[in-house]
């Protein structure tokens, strides 16, 4: 059974806190959208689409409780509080077109004259809670397209290694994961050999959050340091590497975990096939590049500290960019519930 991170009831809305992973599980009380907007800031809760559907239903806990009868005002405090909600963490795109769908119903439901502002808040909601079952249908098809795409690339039936990094999971959308459902579908065909994870440092999700997800599933895996990637694809024949996306601009490439770029270099020289899996919620097809991705930037405590102790020589300065952009030569496919589509192929998807 996947790992459920996010309880959700009309009204009620509880996230399990990453932070204390894997040494502790404990889930955090949403009530509205200030306490959506610092769990998503803090990283209690983390990736992109969770990200999105967290938010979104922070804003939905906070409308049930609301007995505003008026639509025009719903309409102006859901609009501020969506766009506050983005600016917790504004590289992943998830929740900016999540928003900007919302305040255009919003903007609809307002317009109605039949509309009652019952209706308005009950469309609205409902609109909200079909985010999630909507995140684990596509989290599925996902899996299954990637599972296909690298299965056609081996030859004959040998074992099948893949290397991941971060964490996109169970713990990063609504449940069965991007990445880790590709990894998900492959062990069903029972093709999986072993699964390679890195720390993912400095905030070390491959090694809290993956790892964990990994041993809970029962699936054969190994932590690496980020550092033994060259290494391993050197010594040990890996057959693909999936990793996630927090933004993928209209032509392929794509911002996603610190080290993501360093990983699909080394691919690359090892003529090893490197996928992006992502919704389409994380395509953003109004970026015409990467270099136009906003990085956010995390404190320097990630890098200097573990806990309470400072593993960093006091005084020095720190640069802690919590993702770069690979680019789209480096990248075979990108995974979304369409299909599998190259890179520069990205126009396609909205006739499929």
């Amino acid at each position: 059974m996947s790992l459920e991170s996010i309880k959700y009831t009309r009204g009620s809305l509880e996230i399990l806190d990453q932070l204390l992973l894997p040494l502790q599980t404990r889930y955090v009380k949403v009530k509205g959208v200030e306490d959506g907007w610092k769990v998503i800031n803090k990283m209690q809760v983390r990736g992109a689409p969770a990200i999105a559907i967290v938010g979104c239903l922070s804003l939905a806990v906070e409308l049930e409780r609301d007995n505003n009868s008026d639509k025009k005002i719903m309409r102006q405090e859901i609009e501020g509080k969506l766009n506050y909600l983005v600016s917790a963490r504004p590289t992943a795109v998830n929740i900016k077109l999540a928003a900007d769908e919302l305040i255009n119903l919003a903007n609809t439901l307002s317009a109605d004259e039949s509309v009652t502002p019952e209706d308005f808040k009950e469309r609205f909601i409902s609109r909200i809670e079909g985010m999630l079952i909507k995140d684990i249908e596509d989290n599925k098809a996902i899996g299954r397209y990637g599972c296909e795409a690298i299965l056609k690339t081996l030859e004959g039936d040998g074992p099948v290694r893949i290397l991941t990094h971060c964490n996109t999971g169970s713990l990063a959308t609504a449940g069965y994961g991007t990445a880790l459902g590709v990894i998900r579908s492959l062990q069903e065909t029972k093709r999986l050999d072993h699964v390679y994870c890195t720390e993912t440092r400095p905030y070390n999700q491959g090694a809290r959050l993956t790892a964990y997800e990994l041993v809970h599933e029962k699936i054969p895996s190994t932590l690496i340091v980020d550092s033994v990637v060259s290494a391993l694809m050197n010594t040990r024949r890996i057959s693909a590497v999936v990793v996630g996306a927090d933004r993928v601009a209209a032509n392929g490439d794509t911002a996603n975990k610190i080290g993501t770029y360093q990983i699909a270099i080394t691919a690359k020289h090892h003529g090893v096939p490197f996928y992006v899996a992502a919704p389409l919620t994380s395509i953003d097809m109004a970026l015409t590049s990467g270099d136009k991705i906003k990085i956010e930037e995390r404190p320097d405590r990630e890098m200097t500290h573990v806990g309470e102790h400072r593993i960093a020589a006091p005084g020095i300065n720190c640069w802690n960019p919590s993702f770069d952009v690979t680019p789209a030569a480096l990248i075979t496919g990108i995974i979304t519930e369409k299909g599998v589509f190259a890179p520069d192929k990205l126009s396609e998807i909205d006739s499929k």
